[in-house]
Parts: C-alpha cells; structure tokens; sequence
C-alpha cells in the first residue's frame, strides 16, 4: 500500500486536461486534430494490451506512483516505445512515487539497458517550438490555493523538479518523465482562476507543445 498523500489513479485530470490540450494544440500548432459531431476533441483512453496502441504516436500516464505493469503490460509498452512510440509520465511527487515508478519501468527497460538520465537544457525537446531551460514546478490548484500560493505538494521531498528521460540506441527520447510537477493541471484547470491560468498554465502549454512536436516528429 502505498502512503497516504502519495496519489490517485489515472483518472486524475481526465478528461479537460485532454479536451483543453488538444484545443490548444489545434490553436498553436498547424498539427490536425479530430473533433466529434459537438466540436469536442476525439481524445483516446489507451489499454497497453490493446491493438489501438499501436496507432498512437504518443502516450501519458499519470499519477504513476501507484502503478504496476504485469508482464504483458511491460512487454507491450517495450514493444511499442521500441517501434517508436513515445510516453509522457507527469504528475508524481515525492522519492517514494519515484522509487515506485522506477521499479515498474525497469520491468519495461532494465536500467543495465536502457539508463534513466537528467535532461540536459540542450535537449532537443526544449527546442522545438518554444526555446525552455526548464520544466516549471506546478502544482495542482487545489494545493495551490490551499497553501496560498506554495508549488511544491510534498514539501521538502518534492522540492526540485525533474525532467528525465529514456532514450534508445539512436538517441530518440522514448519516455519522458516530469517529477515534481503537474504539467498537466496547468491544461485542466486553465479555466478556474486568472492568477493560476497566467502563473501556470501559460508555460505549461509552452511545455506540452514542445514535448507533442518532439512526440510526433522523432
């Protein structure tokens, strides 16, 4: 069991933060995007032992400190990511939401193969669209207002942001990992309150326009 205070599940943040993300997406990008008979955006929920998997050039997960992948899970995300996939793991604070996520990717790719490194502020994900030196700690809105204004939800275990990465035999960035931060309540609740929308989510959708154009051009 995990501790308490160390997370949900993957529902966190479904489903604005994926409708709000694909709207900005069309709206900064030229990239297309599927939108239903009401004008909502087409967003996917994504088994890993489904076929549809495959047609996906990038995935997220969230809220990972409480995940598990079974063989089956860890092979056909392996095979996926190795065929040129991509995953996108946000929103997890804390060294024992790390420990638990590291101990479930290296199911997936055993650190002796495939290394978890720091990116580099060279790294060309920062680059693409926007020029980044960094991923922004930020933090859910309901800490936020309920610490008047405080960004770090772990206190002093949470307090450094980390932008790691996975990376194959030819340098492509497979999975990215933002510890310490949830990028994507800055897409969710873009809406709720001007102070958090330009204190936040302004550079959060710097960083997601990055890491999608990254996603589906590597």
């Amino acid at each position: 069991m995990n501790p308490a205070g160390d997370g949900g599940s993957w529902l966190t943040d479904y489903p604005l933060a994926d409708i709000d993300l694909s709207i900005r997406l069309s709206e900064l990008t030229r990239m297309r995007v599927a939108f239903d008979a009401t004008g909502q955006p087409q967003h996917l929920i994504v088994s890993l032992t489904g076929d549809e998997l495959f047609q996906c050039p990038m995935i997220v997960m969230q809220e990972v400190g409480r995940l598990f992948f079974n063989d089956d899970d860890a092979a056909r995300l392996r095979t996926y990511l190795l065929k040129g996939g991509f995953l996108w793991v946000d929103d997890f604070w804390g060294s024992y939401a790390w420990d638990s996520w590291a101990a479930q990717i290296a199911k997936v790719f055993p650190p002796g193969e495939y290394q978890i490194v720091d990116l580099p502020v060279e790294s060309p994900i920062f680059h693409t669209m926007f020029d980044l030196r960094r991923v922004p700690q930020i933090p859910g809105i309901g800490y936020w207002r309920g610490s008047a204004g405080g960004t770090s939800e772990r206190g002093a275990d949470s307090a450094q942001v980390h932008a790691r990465g996975i990376a194959d035999r030819t340098g492509r960035l497979m999975v990215l990992m933002t510890h310490n931060t949830d990028v994507s309540d800055s897409w969710e609740r873009e809406g709720e309150d001007p102070a958090y929308f330009y204190r936040f989510s302004v550079e959060g959708y710097q960083v997601a326009m990055n890491v999608m154009i990254y996603a589906m051009t590597h």
